[in-house]
């Protein structure tokens, strides 16, 4: 009998190198299009997955949640079961008036401004992504023709806090593109496990927009965003390809 993952719900005879991550379990519905052979795979929590072949790919898609902490249990329990690169595909707010709505960034190192990524490693030792992976990111977008930014993000735990304003400051002065919640513990975790990651964040929040208007209208499908999120899938897809045909 094949032994569970805890959480996600999956085992060993999963036969998959490559998982795309999504943060929400809906974007599943809007990544199964793409694929073929598509199969629910489980639905626990948090972590809902399917499994499918992107031009001939094998690839395992399964959300993660909010926050750095659920998505570095997805990190360890799918690194446990074999898979060995992993791109999250998530939204962000903008820090920087040239991210526009829509727009993609390709994130080439984040600010480890969470708990999770913590709780593994000093704070001194940086999260970064795999280069090769990154690489063949920004090759696919590129092909594609998509609108994105290639820089620094900001991972963090809250919206909340009292003091919004100004960290959004700091961090804008400080050159940093956006803000998303997982892509710091993504990155630590992973190159700790000696897992290949990547981070393509769709901007759905304007630079100085209202953070909560800017959500509620990116789950109600609006045009920018959503296309924005249909180029990070492509984009994550089709690295996964070029990192398959190179090995």
């Amino acid at each position: 009998m094949v032994k569970l993952q805890p959480h996600i719900r999956l085992g060993e005879d999963l036969g998959v190198r490559y998982a795309i991550l999504p943060g929400d379990p809906a974007r599943l519905d809007r990544i199964a299009p793409f694929l073929t052979d598509v199969e629910e795979l489980a639905y626990n929590r948090e972590y809902r997955s399917l499994r499918g072949k992107y031009k001939g790919v094998p690839v395992v898609a399964i959300s993660t949640g909010i926050g750095g902490a659920s998505c570095g249990i997805a990190v360890e329990e799918l690194h446990n079961i074999g898979v060995e690169a992993m791109i999250r595909i998530g939204s962000c707010g903008a820090l920087q008036p040239e991210v526009k709505m829509g727009d993609l960034i390709i994130v080439n190192g984040a600010v480890r401004d969470d708990g999770a990524s913590k709780a593994y490693i000093t704070p001194v030792f940086p999260a970064v992504p795999d280069a090769t992976l990154m690489y063949h990111c920004i090759s696919a977008a590129k092909e594609q023709g998509f609108s994105f930014h290639t820089g620094i993000a900001r991972s963090h735990d809250s919206f909340y806090t009292r003091k919004e304003d100004d960290i959004y400051r700091f961090w804008h002065a400080q050159g940093v593109l956006g803000s998303d919640m997982e892509t710091a513990a993504l990155f630590t975790i992973g190159h700790l496990r000696g897992v290949k990651t990547a981070s393509i964040l769709n901007n759905v929040v304007a630079f100085e927009g209202d953070t909560s208007e800017s959500i509620g209208d990116y789950v109600d499908g609006e045009s920018l965003s959503a296309l924005g999120e249909k180029h990070e899938i492509i984009t994550a897809l089709e690295a996964f390809v070029k990192l398959e045909n190179e090995t």
